[in-house]
């Protein structure tokens, strides 16, 4: 069983950026796209990015695309997360999770490993 755990969230200001991390246990992160959701207050959790296992396939939800930019270091089992030009609608809880399989996804309920989050909270 993977654990998943993130860290790099805080306050930015809105037009800063921030760098999230995911460090993965175990010996088959390489083995396994991974990707990004965010979680609003009262909003559904909503797919950010996601990347394949060896980090040769990215796709990105419109409303981070030219901003984020997801990548891993199979070496180090980590996932990381870039995220540029800040808005306050990008304030969310963000989680990572493991996908199904090697290519990645943007389906929720593809991925059945998850990280515990890390608040992300932009000001205007």
């Amino acid at each position: 069983q993977v654990q998943l755990v993130e860290s790099g969230g805080g306050l930015v200001q809105a037009g800063g950026s921030l760098r999230l991390s995911c460090a993965a246990s175990g010996r088959t992160f390489s083995s396994y796209a991974m990707g990004w959701f965010r979680q609003a207050p009262g909003k559904e959790r909503g797919f950010v990015a996601t990347i394949s296992w060896n980090g040769g396939s990215t796709s990105y939800a419109d409303s981070v695309k030219g901003r984020f930019t997801i990548s891993r270091d199979n070496a180090k089992n980590t996932l990381y997360l870039q995220m540029n030009s800040l808005k306050p609608e990008d304030t969310a809880v963000y989680y990572c999770a493991r996908h199904r399989t090697a290519l990645g996804g943007t389906g929720l309920y593809e991925y059945p490993s998850w990280g515990q989050g890390t608040q992300v909270t932009v000001s205007s």
